[in-house]
């Protein structure tokens, strides 16, 4: 069976051997919008809960407008344009566009002329958020988990905060957008180290498309709300990264209803394990570097059994990247056990340590195999992972172990996708009248959780 799979720019085809059951497990795609402009504006015009987006920002007000960083793969420039379309009222000195770096690098001008076009760029102001600088956050007091809020301060002090995104799957706030864009996106390093502590990451509710009874994303939603009042513009993407809907207003509703559109297509049940996942990270700008490439591996281990293998495909053009703290975390250990038993008995979370322990998790599960055209074997070993050179040989390897009886899972859009075991709780349908799901996730927590410190 020959499959595409996202890998960079261009993408990569593999064949997979016709002997073995092979099940290829993607989204249930749809036809993105015709017309994705006029889409945005008709929805900043008849947003959800709240007045037209016109008609609720005054001239006199000092606009902030988040916009996610070059890790996501969002039509920024498409969604600003409408949204300051729509503001052309309010002084551009009055705006503030805000990049949600959380504890990401900060983009070069010409990424940011990528992101968002040169007239953008030279006519707003546009700053890229720093966590770890005291002098530009605002400390708004402490979530019901003990967790100390701290937030961008120009974000804080504005009149109007308009946040935008993407809502896709993610591996344990259980989707994207939304109040994300707040923390981790413009949070201080404090606030995000406690939200992504162990403590919170050990949930079971730590997952993927699991938000209510989820202490991370409940944390989240709880902080994004201390900030103040925020207009909502996300949409959701096809494999293109295209938008196939649009929902804006209030950020809470707008974003559950984007919640339940983008559960619907990205959760796919399967019957059983598979021995061999072979999984891509959805393609540039996901899986620009091992660290994001974590994702692709931890949505390949829901469905691969206890003992299997999982072989991620990504380019990885930026590396590990070097001199990060998860490439430093992880050269501190000998092996996943080792270095998961050493993490476990920490009482500090240093910044992308959330990475290393869901990459561990994954790997106490499986043995994972990288293909990567820029790593290089010492480079994928030094991460506690093994290289793969070609899919086709690696599968070929691997075979023995279980013979003509092998199952082999290929995910091609990576973590756009949520393959569920069909046993698994956490993925009942949503219920955005309640905000809830209709079958609760695995041991929900409080509406008031206690403290996790």
């Amino acid at each position: 069976m020959r499959v595409h799979m996202p890998y960079g720019t261009e993408g990569l085809w593999i064949d997979l051997p016709d002997r073995c059951d092979v099940q290829v497990i993607e989204p249930r795609w749809i036809t993105q919008l015709r017309d994705a402009p006029s889409a945005v504006r008709e929805a900043l015009r008849a947003p959800i809960r709240l007045p037209p987006l016109s008609a609720s920002v005054k001239t006199r007000d000092k606009v902030a407008i988040v916009f996610s960083d070059i890790t996501r793969p969002v039509p920024n420039a498409t969604l600003l344009a409408c949204v300051l379309e729509q503001i052309a009222h309010v002084p551009k000195k009055n705006i503030t566009l805000i990049n949600a770096l959380g504890t990401h690098r900060p983009q070069t001008r010409d990424e940011l002329v990528g992101m968002l076009g040169e007239e953008i760029v030279r006519e707003y102001r546009v700053v890229q958020h720093d966590g770890a600088d005291r002098s530009n956050l605002l400390f708004l007091g402490t979530s019901s988990y003990g967790h100390p809020f701290w937030v961008n301060r120009l974000y804080a002090e504005a009149t109007v905060r308009i946040l935008t995104g993407v809502i896709e799957p993610h591996f344990f706030a259980g989707f994207s957008g939304g109040p994300k864009a707040v923390v981790p996106g413009i949070a201080g390093m404090e606030t995000i180290l406690a939200n992504h502590s162990p403590a919170m990451l050990a949930s079971p509710n730590a997952t993927w498309a699991c938000t209510e009874g989820n202490p991370v994303w409940m944390d989240i939603r709880e902080m994004a709300g201390m900030a103040g009042p925020a207009f909502l513009l996300n949409v959701c993407t096809d494999r293109q990264g295209a938008p196939t809907a649009v929902f804006a207003g209030d950020l809470i509703e707008a974003h559950a209803r984007g919640v339940e559109f983008a559960r619907e297509h990205a959760v796919r049940n399967v019957p059983q394990p598979f021995d061999i996942v072979v999984t891509s990270n959805a393609g540039y700008p996901l899986d620009q570097n091992l660290y994001q490439a974590v994702k692709g591996m931890s949505v390949a281990a829901r469905v691969v059994r206890p003992g299997g293998h999982i072989i991620v495909v990504a380019e990885c053009r930026y590396g590990v990247p070097e001199g990060s703290s998860y490439e430093r975390i992880l050269s501190g250990g000998r092996n996943p056990a080792e270095l998961g038993a050493r993490l476990s008995s920490r009482t500090a979370v240093e910044p992308e340590q959330w990475q290393v322990q869901i990459q561990i998790a994954t790997q106490m599960k499986a043995t994972v195999h990288v293909r990567s055209g820029f790593l290089s074997d010492a480079q994928i070993r030094s991460a506690l992972l093994e290289p793969c050179h070609r899919i086709e040989e690696t599968v070929a390897q691997l075979l023995p172990e279980r013979g003509p009886d092998t199952t082999i899972g290929v995910l091609p859009s990576g973590p756009q996708t949520i393959p569920t075991l069909c046993e698994d709780a956490c993925i009942a349908p949503y219920d955005p009248a309640t905000n809830r799901l209709s079958s609760a996730c695995k041991g929900d927590l409080p509406a008031a959780p206690p403290a996790v410190r």
